[in-house]
């Protein structure tokens, strides 16, 4: 027996237990290793200066960070490490539980970190316990707060990160996105109606309420400044607020009841997110950030008008797949698809802002195809289960099945963002540019990718950082999209009921 125990079986332990078992205490071979390791431990101990070959004897990986990315659609955790770690996983059921073995792994301050990551209002996991099952083998616990459908895999090495350890935590049964947009304008308009009652009740109230001396006086004083050939109710109507004005008067204002007897849908995404943190700008602000923000404020811009709904591919800091950002948009029959980033280039000089629309046959421009390569690593980076495609070519045909009247929808839809965009800022190119970005290929659905400046440049990411700034380029974002309704009103065949 060489005392190396990488190769051997954990011993199965009952339910989710996260103790080490017990020695036993009446094995020849047991002491025989037990001796075995004494001798290389002293041999390890020997060389206190290189702590590279103690790590390579003992086989273990140390733990470089763990994250917990919790979101509603699912809930990620990472655990980062310098080598390679091999995990096995089952469900355990009442209650619900996630248990991970983990190879090679000695339980450290790293993974104890883990106990900490997570929130008390993540969705998905009620708590953590980690515990050595045996030596070298790390048993994880996951206490649910409800049933999943969980993912684990592996991703190499890839820009900063090192080999990772994903545990993705999905829910068994998908919610409608579609039921959920309707419900969110039944609630908005709730919320409308119940602020109109109030404010009648308030008026009502000062009516009826009894005037005191001064309150009489100032009444007295008013009626008299108004007409003599005014009645009496005409004080009301003076005292009714005004209608609140149309909300998002940018939106379509051309466009007649008719054509807007629907519910119109448009599909909001921010780039990047969670393991994926996009381009970073001098002074660190993330691309995953900002572009988050934009569209948080472009969602509720577009949601003040109450024939739109807008759905986003993600409304917090967690990593969606490209094919997945357009089956999301797919899967609510979205009008139009607009996906938000901010440019990196490699020298700091380069700015301004860009729109692209898809292209099927080569890019039209040499930085297009640059940044379409780039955007489309982001699968890579942020960390896709690969195993979890039942059949890749399905998806990869799905995705090429873009057609000519999406790409010339796409063009008409940029080059109304665009104008308005470069009215507000400089633009890097004064015309659409396309290429063959993944995320806009859903083949009914017009889309369009906005950089919306290079967060590598100093000034540019002042800009990117200011609120008002952000504010601003929502306005032309959404002027653009009104634009383009008015001049080509959503397909009847699409109708929704509302």
């Amino acid at each position: 027996m060489n005392g190396d125990l990488t190769g051997l079986p954990a011993a199965p332990l009952p339910h989710d237990a996260v103790a080490a078992p017990s020695t036993p205490v009446t094995a020849p071979a047991s002491r025989d290793r037990r001796k075995a390791l004494r001798r290389m431990g002293a041999v390890v101990l020997s060389f206190p200066a290189l702590p590279a070959l103690a790590a390579g004897v003992t086989g273990a990986a140390t733990i470089v960070a763990v994250r917990v990315w919790p979101a509603s659609d699912y809930t990620r955790v990472t655990i980062e490490s310098d080598r390679q770690l091999a995990a096995r996983s089952f469900m355990a059921a009442n209650p619900d539980r996630l248990v991970i073995d983990i190879d090679g792994l000695e339980l450290n301050a790293g993974l104890k970190e883990l106990l900490g990551k997570v929130k008390p209002d993540d969705p998905y996991i009620a708590g953590v316990r980690v515990g050595q099952n045996q030596p070298r083998v790390v048993r994880i616990v996951l206490d649910l707060k409800q049933a999943v459908a969980p993912q684990v895999f592996t991703i190499e090495p890839v820009a900063a990160y090192k080999n990772r350890l994903v545990l993705d935590l999905h829910p068994t049964r998908e919610r409608d996105p579609l039921l959920d947009l309707v419900r969110e304008k039944e609630a908005a308009e709730s919320a409308a109606a119940q602020s109109v009652n109030d404010a009648l009740g308030e008026l009502i109230g000062r009516i009826d309420r009894p005037q005191t001396a001064a309150s009489s006086a100032e009444s007295a004083a008013s009626a008299a400044a108004l007409p003599p050939q005014r009645p009496a109710s005409a004080i009301a109507r003076i005292e009714t607020p005004p209608p609140p004005a149309p909300p998002l008067k940018e939106v379509a204002p051309e466009m007649s009841q008719s054509k807007l007897d629907r519910l119109i849908v448009i599909a909001i995404d921010p780039g990047h997110g969670g393991e994926d943190p996009g381009a970073i700008g001098p002074t660190g602000l993330r691309e995953k950030d900002v572009v988050l923000a934009i569209g948080k404020k472009l969602r509720d811009r577009l949601n003040a008008n109450p024939r739109i709904r807008v759905m986003m591919t993600r409304d917090a800091d967690f990593f969606v797949p490209l094919g997945e950002r357009v089956r999301k948009a797919r899967r609510v029959q979205a009008d139009l698809f607009v996906s938000i980033h901010a440019d990196a280039f490699i020298t700091p000089k380069a700015r301004g802002a860009s729109v692209f629309a898809l292209s099927t046959s080569g890019a039209s421009s040499t930085a297009a195809r640059w940044m379409a390569d780039k955007e489309n690593a982001a699968d890579v980076i942020g960390g896709v289960n690969s195993k979890a495609v039942k059949d890749a070519g399905v998806l990869r045909a799905m995705l090429d099945m873009s057609t000519s009247a999406q790409i010339k929808d796409s063009l008409k839809l940029g080059g109304e963002v665009l104008g308005q965009i470069g009215k507000l800022a400089k633009l890097h190119k004064g015309s659409v540019e396309q290429a063959g970005f993944a995320v806009l290929k859903a083949p009914d659905v017009p889309s369009i990718l906005v950089e919306t400046a290079f967060i590598s440049n100093p000034e540019e990411e002042a800009k990117l950082r200011d609120p008002d700034y952000q504010d601003d380029l929502v306005k032309a974002l959404a002027t653009g999209i009104a634009r383009y309704f008015a001049k080509n009103p959503p397909l009847a065949a699409r109708h929704r009921a509302l």
